[in-house]
This record gives C-alpha cells, sequence and structure tokens, in this order.
C-alpha cells in the first residue's frame, strides 16, 4: 500500500478515476511496444566525417529500409539518391538547385519517399514519442503526412494537396532538411558514446555538434576525453598534453579555428627557443590537411617539442603533488644525466635521440622558465575562456559517466583494474585500498567534484584518468610518450596492458564483473573500447564467448592500416544485437558496413523489459493504487473545473 501523503499528491495530477485509467492504459500500450534500437559507438578520435555518416546513415540501417520499401520499384542509382538525400540534404538540395534538377516533380516525388521512410522508422514508437522529435514548426504537417492512409480517392487527394502546397509555397528546402533530420533522430532511440571523442582526428567540435542533434545520447568518459576536460578547467598539465597530441598530429583547425585557442605566444616561443633546432623526432604526423590554419611542419615540430618539455616539467611537478599516485618513475626530466645526453629508465640507461633541452636547468628539471610560464598563463586563459569548448564539455559531462548499466550492459571505456589471478586490483588513491565497482564509484565523487568545484589541485584527478597506471580509462603499466619522443629502444617504450585484456577473453571474467556491477551475469554483456580491434590480423571483438564486446574498430585513420577496417557499431534493437564492420569512408561514396548477427532475442525484447519499462510499470502500480485509493474512499476525487 503505498503511502497516504504520496497518493494525495499524485491525484494532483490524476485528479479523477478516469484520468488514472486513461494513463494505465496508456502506459500498458507503451510497455508492450518492441524496445527502440540503442546504438554503441567507441573511440570516435575526432573523425567528424566519417562519424557522421555513419550515425545519419544508422550504421546502414537506413539504406537496408529504403531497400525494403522501394528496391521493386526503383533502379539502384534513384535508391543511392535517396539514401544521399537523407544523410546529406543541404548538400544534395543545392547539387539539385545548380544542376537544374529541383523540379516540381523532384520536389513532390522525394517528399512523399521520405515520408514513407519516416512512417518506416517511427513504427515502434507511439504517436506522443513521435510528436514530440518533430521540428516544432512542421509538426502538424508530419504528422497529418505520417499518420494519412492514401488509400481511397479522398484521402489520397488530401495527402497529395498537402505535398502540392508545400511544394507551391517554397517550402521544400526547409522541410525536406527538417524531415531527414527527423528520419535520423528516429533510427537512434538511444545513442552510447564509449568514449575518446576526443585527439588525433581533425574536428571533435562537429562531432559533439552533431550528437546535439540525438535527444537520447549519453557517454562514458575515455582517457583522451579526461585530458580535454581537465583542460577546459585549466588543468595545466592537461592543458600541454591536449597541445602536444594536437600539434603531433598537426590539427590545428580543432585548437584555433574550433575552440578558438590562441597559440601566438607558444608559436613565437619555439620559433625562437629552438630556431636552430631541427626537431628531428617530433616531425607531425599528417592525417589531415588543415582547412583554415596551415602550418609549416618545422615549425609544428619545434611546437610540438616546446609542449613536450613544458608538458614533462608540469607532470613532474603534479606526481609531486600526489605521492598516492604511485609515479615518481615517471619524472623523466630528473632521471637524465644532462651531461651524458642519457636517461635512467626502469633501471636501465639509454642513451637520448635528442639532447638538447635549452630551457631545463638540470638543478632544478621541473622549473619552467619564465618565458614558459607566460605562456602556461596565457594558453590557460584562453582554454578556459572558450565559449565553444565550455559549452561542449559541460554537454559531455552533463550526460557523462565512468561507467553506465543500460538495459542490462555494462558499458565502460578501458577495463575493470584486475590482477593475474582474475581478482579485481585494489588502487589506493587517498583514502584507503578500493577495487571493481568500489573504485569506479570513488572515481565518479571525485571526478564530479572536480568538475563542479575545480579549485586547488582537485582536476589533478583528470590527468591521473588520461594516463594512470591503474586509470580504468587508460589500464596500462605507463604513457611511454617521454620514450616514443626521445628513445629508439621498443622495449623502453612498451606499455604493458593490465591483465584484464587478457582475462576479458574468457566468460567467467565477464561473467564476475557484470555480477560486481550488479547485472544479471546470464543475459547481460560487457560493452567497451579503448583498444583497436585488429580484425585483419584474425582478432575479434566478441569476447567472452558472446558476454563481452570490444567496439574499438578504428575509426581514427592512424589505426586503419592496423585495424583494416574503420570502426564498429554495435546495434541493440528488440530482435537482435549485431555488429556492424566499417569500411574506410570516402566522402560521395556509400559502402554498407558488414553486419553480422551476434545475439537473436527470443523472444522479442518489449518496452516492459527495459529500464525504462521498470520505470513506466511503477508509475503504472502507483496510478493502480490510486485507483484503488478513490474506489474505497481513502483519496477524494478532485470536482472538475468550470470551463
Amino acid at each position: 500500500m503505498r503511502d497516504l501523503d504520496y497518493l494525495e499528491l499524485l491525484s494532483e495530477s490524476f485528479p479523477d478515476k478516469a484520468a488514472c485509467r486513461t494513463e494505465i492504459i496508456n502506459l500498458n500500450a507503451i510497455l508492450g511496444l518492441p524496445k527502440g534500437t540503442e546504438y554503441f559507438f567507441s573511440d570516435i578520435h575526432g573523425e567528424d566525417k566519417a562519424f557522421v555518416h555513419m550515425l545519419r546513415s544508422s550504421s546502414g540501417v537506413i539504406r537496408k529500409k529504403i531497400n525494403i520499401l522501394f528496391s521493386k520499384f526503383l533502379p539502384e542509382t534513384e535508391l543511392q539518391e535517396l539514401a544521399e538525400l537523407i544523410y546529406y540534404p543541404e548538400r544534395v538540395l543545392q547539387e539539385k538547385i545548380e544542376t537544374g534538377e529541383f523540379t516540381r516533380e523532384w520536389q513532390s516525388m522525394s517528399i512523399y519517399r521520405l515520408i514513407k521512410v519516416c512512417r518506416e522508422v517511427s513504427a515502434k514508437y507511439t504517436r506522443s514519442k513521435v510528436r514530440k522529435k518533430m521540428p516544432k514548426d512542421y509538426a502538424y504537417i508530419l504528422e497529418e503526412l505520417l499518420t494519412v492512409d492514401e488509400n481511397g480517392e479522398d484521402k489520397d487527394r488530401y495527402f497529395r494537396n498537402i505535398i502540392d502546397t508545400i511544394v507551391d509555397t517554397d517550402g521544400t528546402e526547409i522541410f525536406i532538411t527538417e524531415l531527414c533530420n527527423m528520419i535520423h533522430i528516429l533510427s537512434i532511440d538511444q545513442l552510447h558514446i564509449l568514449g575518446d571523442l576526443f585527439d588525433r582526428g581533425p574536428h571533435p567540435d562537429n562531432v559533439i555538434e552533431e550528437m546535439m542533434k540525438y535527444p537520447d545520447v549519453d557517454f562514458v568518459l575515455g582517457n583522451h576525453d579526461a585530458a580535454w576536460v581537465g583542460a577546459s578547467l585549466g588543468n595545466e598539465a592537461c592543458i600541454f598534453n591536449v597541445l602536444r597530441t594536437s600539434t603531433r598530429y598537426d590539427n590545428f583547425d580543432i585548437l584555433q579555428d574550433g575552440y578558438g585557442i590562441n597559440l601566438r605566444a607558444l608559436t613565437l616561443f619555439a620559433e625562437n627557443v629552438y630556431r636552430d633546432d631541427p626537431c628531428e623526432y617530433f616531425k607531425p604526423t599528417i592525417l589531415d590537411e588543415n582547412e583554415y590554419d596551415s602550418v609549416d611542419p618545422l615549425l609544428v615540430a619545434r611546437m610540438q617539442k616546446a609542449c613536450a618539455v613544458i608538458q614533462m616539467k608540469l607532470e613532474g611537478q603534479l606526481i609531486r603533488r600526489h605521492p598516492e599516485y604511485g609515479m615518481d618513475d615517471r619524472i623523466a626530466l630528473e632521471k637524465i644525466d644532462y651531461e651524458k645526453g642519457t636517461v635512467l629508465i626502469g633501471g636501465k640507461t639509454y642513451e637520448l635521440l635528442d639532447k638538447n633541452f635549452p630551457t631545463v636547468d638540470p638543478k632544478d628539471p621541473l622549473a619552467l622558465t619564465r618565458e614558459e610560464k607566460a605562456i602556461v598563463e596565457l594558453v590557460k586563459t584562453s582554454f578556459l575562456r572558450s565559449k565553444r569548448l565550455q559549452k561542449h564539455i559541460r554537454f559531455f559531462m552533463e550526460r557523462g559517466r565512468l561507467y553506465r548499466a543500460v538495459n542490462g550492459n555494462l558499458l565502460y571505456h578501458g577495463c575493470i583494474p584486475m590482477k593475474e589471478d582474475g581478482s579485481f586490483l585494489e588502487v589506493d588513491l587517498g583514502k584507503g585500498p578500493v577495487s571493481g565497482k568500489v573504485f569506479f564509484d570513488d572515481l565518479e565523487k571525485m571526478v564530479s567534484s572536480a568538475y563542479n568545484d575545480p579549485s586547488g589541485n582537485k582536476t589533478d584527478v583528470f590527468w591521473y584518468l588520461w594516463c594512470g597506471p591503474k586509470s580504468p580509462l587508460f589500464g596500462k603499466s605507463k604513457m611511454a610518450t617521454f620514450e616514443s619522443s626521445f628513445l629508439s629502444e621498443k622495449e623502453a617504450k612498451k606499455e604493458e596492458p593490465n591483465p584484464y585484456y587478457k582475462l576479458i577473453d574468457k566468460k567467467e571474467t565477464a561473467e564476475k564483473i557484470l555480477s560486481e556491477f550488479g547485472i544479471d551475469p546470464e543475459k547481460g554483456h560487457v560493452i567497451f573500447g579503448h583498444v583497436p580491434v585488429k580484425e585483419k590480423a584474425g582478432e575479434s571483438a566478441m569476447k567472452a564467448g558472446g558476454k563481452a564486446f570490444l567496439i574499438d574498430g578504428g575509426i581514427a585513420k592512424a589505426y586503419h592500416e592496423k585495424t583494416g577496417i574503420s570502426g564498429y557499431t554495435l546495434i541493440f534493437n528488440s530482435h537482435y544485437l549485431s555488429l556492424a564492420a566499417h569500411e574506410s569512408f570516402e566522402e560521395g561514396k556509400e559502402k554498407s558496413p558488414r553486419l553480422e548477427i551476434v545475439e537473436y532475442m527470443n523472444p522479442r525484447i518489449r518496452v516492459a523489459d527495459t529500464d525504462l519499462g521498470k520505470k513506466l510499470q511503477k508509475q503504472a502500480d502507483d496510478l493502480q493504487e490510486l485507483l484503488t485509493a478513490y474506489r474505497d474512499g481513502r483519496v477524494k476525487e478532485k470536482p472538475k473545473k468550470k470551463k
């Protein structure tokens, strides 16, 4: 029996038996619908064009629906044109106008076909849910077009008259664009991003702008994301890590055009201090040409070295502040013999490839020079004042967690730190040793506290999440940035992965992890990213006999050669769980992904079986109790208000 005060409060929204009955019927109807389609992506790494195509095509699902609707009636060229129109309405419409193909007949036929596709992707939703996803200016027209049955002469004429009026009033361009956007949104009921939106690729900003169009999107943090969040909050070590990574990939569009980061002082400093230094080992890896800010490669190399040295100083200072991190061995600048040009790493002495450190004082190697201090302050101010960056990070953090349990699946980016024997690794970050779910929950509190109040050294947690040896977002023995830049020996550069990455191949490991996080190990799945799957070498995204999925397929161009593909999408609908493997993206060319169904859902999953369904069922139970209270007189019905 519900508390009477609660029922009285509920009666304010449902004042009589009729209102209760109506809502109970509505809720039970929704519970019987098929669950919506969930899409899982990981490690996007700023590859905006490839990712936007995956998203707008629903990883090939929209093309599949086009084929179902029209393949018996239309040639391949028209099927492809309709798909391109849905994916890129602005571009296709402009092309049609410029070529003179934007005829009345083309406009009418395109609207008609798009309505058919929109009906198909919205079929499993209630009218109310579809209505909420309609653009406000066209909600009435769209609802009429989507619900009118053209069968019958009068209804067909009504349907045609609406389309003709849209064309006659010069509303086709806007209407088609809005309709295509609605198809994108309806095709994806829930969008889950498993970390690493940032770094390597040219435009993570465009990736986030695209995601902002989707009402149901959530994130788990990746280690690259953690670095950018820390940078946005003014953490100096994170800022110079972000700058070094961006210069390494010659990615100035995101810094200067995307987020308005002022690099002038850094540029002048690098030109002056390293003017006679070839910076041979800091040559940028160029994967995408800068559209707006083309920089000479030698200058980029000098900027990267300047960032790397400042980063190593700042990181050393941060490690000194946090003995609990246990990372003293990573203060590389203190391990260098500047006279001999050698460094002591892991108990072994190596010769440095680059021995020029004009800004490092061997007696106090972590001290910033006066010029470096000025640059740090200037760049930090630029990060803190970037309105677009702050807006994007706010959007990300409002929906971001270190892990998520969604509809029986556990989502995280990297790993659950483990020991060789399969037990959870205990980690002590200053509040006592914890492991498994408790470790994640403690980190979540630290992240939330640092983001909401970035005072003192709280934001250092984002740097630890980026590269800490026991960070679940990183999961390796070390981040070998120094070794990769200054040493030739492969053994020194090796980053040992946490035992988790081998253990997760075992079914019992996945089931142990699911149980630890309160998820049914019989039905649930572990879904994670961070480590690219080398499919061409025979590796599989499916782990633990189908209980776990590693869905980093290498969207970033830097990984294409290693993986042999260009990213994965995991798709979870009411019928099955499937894995889409994507080919390299080429603008203007659609390549449908290779789709593999990895698990059938028998029986078909309904809304009642989902997390949302549990909430709706509770609402229905509460309303049933209120209805009973009205009947037995414990709660009085409210008199209807006179109009």
